[in-house]
């Protein structure tokens, strides 16, 4: 049995114990054994081993029910201990109960014989303090102060509290017959309280926080006390400010005097705001008033930089601040004590900053012109200037003498960079300074005056003085600087707008004032679009003119009907291949100078007039078989000159145009065919027989019936 109990050792696996007991068994085992396999052995071991499984079952169910029965008896006896308990528990519980209500009945008790103890000694206690201070009235009546409380250093407390219950019964008396007792008790009480004022004054400088909170308590109810609170003030401002910085000495003073009043006065808060009071009103406002009056009137850059400064650390101050407790309303107390500090400079901040504006923004624009040995024209306004404005930009007329500006584009961006600064720091300035309601216009203000000295006196004059630069489209080696202009132009608007977005939106959005900046930022826009679109179309115009002169001093007739038609060994003319590299020299300026799709709409426009340029300039030859081979190589390298270009348009009309050319040398008889292809077909016929009669052999009459 101890080998079967061995095998129903955990983890039990049914298999695993019939494969154990099998191999147990002699003969059992089905390979590898001493012995071989026996089925009948093991038949009979299995019979036998079920018998003793069967006897060790009963057994265990013998030994489960005898603990069951154990079991239940043993619940039965818990169950009746329970019971007990429940009982002795509920015994208990009615004892507390009476208990409770005997201990109810004896407070009850306790408190009205305590109603009744202080019914009698309340008035006991009154009639012993009103016997008291007769006794010591009469004193003061005598004139002589015989009790120790007045003559003892020590009980000056206890003296005190008498002297002022003296003082509130002296103010009730009649003065005409106890005028002198009145008197010698109000001299006493001054007396007394000057001395407690000069006990706190020596237990500060001894830094004795106990003293100092048990005189104050006795301070509270005369009328010195708020000179007390006074002099707790002065006193502890004494020796803080030995910084550079009266903002830092400030902050770290209130810190430590505010863990201190709490521990001294009653009403720690009072305190502290007339603590705070009196730093802003003489130490705050003398700072400020030093720091601006010595340069109000000498150096308005530094006033204003000063201003700002002082008022942003003061407000700064006022907030951290806001962390003591100072009272209810603690943030409208801290911003009259600003207010009645700044206010007499803020009321005229808006004019100087403007002023300074104007001045400043003036000096950087002459300083600029004056470095340049430019004396400034003036740009003409009125119906005749407008007059003018309009002929030139409808027929490109230049109205009034051309000038030579040797190349300089009068646009610096030093000076945007400082006009752009010194603005930034006032719109910094006015966010900070101005008033709530006045912000919008004050910001507006400024922003109009940005717009006159950069847009106006130096973006717009410089557009004038390059439109007045312009040469005639005739002109010959003409510098066309004018795109330098439009370039820089275009990089000073982009700084421009950055600002405006950057430092004026934030200041007007939510105001009706947005909407005069964007309609005066707009029409600054237009105006300025108006002359860089003017100044580009006469440059292109010069463009062209430069070309034409090209071909018109390069091109020879001989070109295109060469003396010995065998003999041609050049792959295009000259007058292609100086046209060819002006062209690729201006696409790369116009790339330079402009961005976006300016780029593309400039380029289009340049590219068709060229074609256009190139078009007319090949109907003014007639052309052999080898010189419109020639013309047709010509036209291949403005095509790819026109590559440049990257605008599909004007690839496509030199595409049209080559196509043209092949009308030149195509055989007669093989010309409706190519009038018939891809891209001559939908060309106007007029067109197509006024290039069929640049050809030499024209005139044939075979040709001429091939092409009908």
């Amino acid at each position: 049995m101890a080998t079967t109990a061995q095998l129903f050792e955990e983890p039990f696996d049914a298999d695993e114990y019939i494969e154990r007991l099998a191999w147990r068994t002699p003969g059992g085992g089905s390979k590898g054994g001493a012995e071989a396999f026996d089925p009948k052995k093991l038949l009979e071991e299995f019979v036998n081993h079920i018998e003793e499984l069967k006897q060790l079952d009963e057994r265990i169910q013998r030994k489960v029910e005898k603990l069951e029965q154990q079991c239940h008896r043993e619940a039965k006896e818990f169950a009746h201990k329970v019971q007990d308990l429940q009982r002795s528990n509920q015994v208990a519980f009615q004892h507390f109960q009476e208990l409770d209500e005997h201990i109810s009945y004896v407070a009850t008790k306790v408190c009205h014989l305590g109603d009744q103890l202080e019914g009698v000694n309340t008035p006991r206690q009154r009639a012993v303090e009103a016997q008291r201070l007769m006794t010591y009235f009469n004193e003061f009546l005598d004139g002589e102060l015989r009790s120790d409380v007045f003559n003892n250093p020590d009980k000056i407390k206890e003296a005190a509290d008498i002297i002022q219950k003296l003082h509130l019964i002296a103010q009730e008396l009649p003065f005409d017959r106890f005028s002198d007792v009145k008197a010698k008790i109000a001299s006493k009480y001054h007396d007394l309280e000057r001395q407690l004022i000069q006990e706190f004054t020596a237990a500060q400088r001894r830094g004795e926080i106990g003293r100092m909170r048990e005189v104050a308590a006795v301070l509270l109810h005369f009328k010195g006390y708020a000179h007390c609170v006074d002099v707790y003030i002065k006193q502890c401002q004494e020796g803080a400010y030995m910084r550079n910085d009266v903002f830092e000495d400030i902050a770290i003073l209130c810190q430590r005097v505010n863990k201190q009043v709490g521990e001294v006065f009653c009403s720690p808060e009072t305190v502290m705001a007339k603590l705070i009071q009196s730093i802003f009103e003489n130490k705050i406002q003398a700072h400020v008033k030093e720091k601006l009056d010595e340069t109000r009137n000498s150096d308005v850059e530094q006033y204003l930089k000063n201003l700002y400064d002082l008022y942003t650390r003061t407000t700064a101050l006022a907030a951290k601040l806001t962390d003591f407790n100072l009272g209810s309303d603690k943030h409208t107390f801290l911003s009259k004590l600003i207010k009645n500090i700044f206010s007499s400079y803020l009321e005229s901040y808006i004019d100087m900053e403007r002023q300074y504006l104007q001045n400043r923004s003036g000096m950087i624009l002459q300083r600029y012109y004056d470095s340049k040995n430019h004396q400034k024209r003036p740009v003409g306004t009125g119906s005749i200037q407008e007059l003018k404005e309009r002929i030139r930009q409808r027929t490109n007329l230049p109205l009034g003498p051309s000038i030579d500006t040797h190349g300089e584009t009068f646009l610096s961006q030093e000076v945007v960079v400082n006009l752009l600064q010194e603005t930034r720091h006032a719109f910094e300035r006015c966010n900070k300074l101005s008033d709530p309601a006045d912000l919008p216009k004050n910001a507006f203000s400024i922003f109009l005056l940005l717009v006159e000295y950069l847009c106006v006196d130096h973006i717009d004059y410089a557009l004038e003085i390059g439109l007045s630069a312009i040469p005639s489209a005739d002109a010959k080696n003409a510098n066309l600087y004018f795109l330098d202009v439009v370039q820089q132009a275009n990089t000073i608007f982009h700084l421009f707008d950055k600002q405006f977005n950057d430092h004026l939106m934030p200041l007007i959005s939510s105001s009706p004032k947005l909407t005069e900046c964007l309609h005066k930022k707009k029409e600054v826009i237009e105006q300025m679009e108006v002359k860089l679109d003017t100044g580009i179309d006469r440059t292109l115009n010069c463009m062209i003119g430069q070309m034409k002169h090209i071909l018109a001093t390069e091109q020879k007739k001989t070109d295109f009907k060469p003396e010995d038609e065998n003999n041609v060994m050049i792959q295009y003319t000259t007058a292609c291949s100086k046209v060819c590299a002006y062209v690729s020299k201006q696409v790369e300026r116009v790339r330079r100078s402009m961005d976006g799709k300016n780029v593309d709409t400039v380029l289009t426009e340049l590219g068709v007039r060229f074609h256009r340029l190139i078009h007319e300039h090949l109907q003014q030859y007639s052309y052999s078989s080898m010189g419109g081979m020639l013309a047709i190589c010509d036209v291949a390298e403005y095509r790819r000159s026109a590559k440049d270009f990257r605008v599909p348009l004007v690839l496509q009309l030199f595409d049209t145009l080559h196509a043209l050319c092949n009308l030149l040398v195509v055989a007669p008889d093989n010309l409706k065919q190519v009038c018939s292809g891809e891209q001559l077909t939908n060309l106007d016929r007029n067109l197509l027989h006024a290039f069929v009669q640049l050809r030499v052999d024209y005139r044939s009459s075979r040709l001429g019936r091939h092409f009908s």
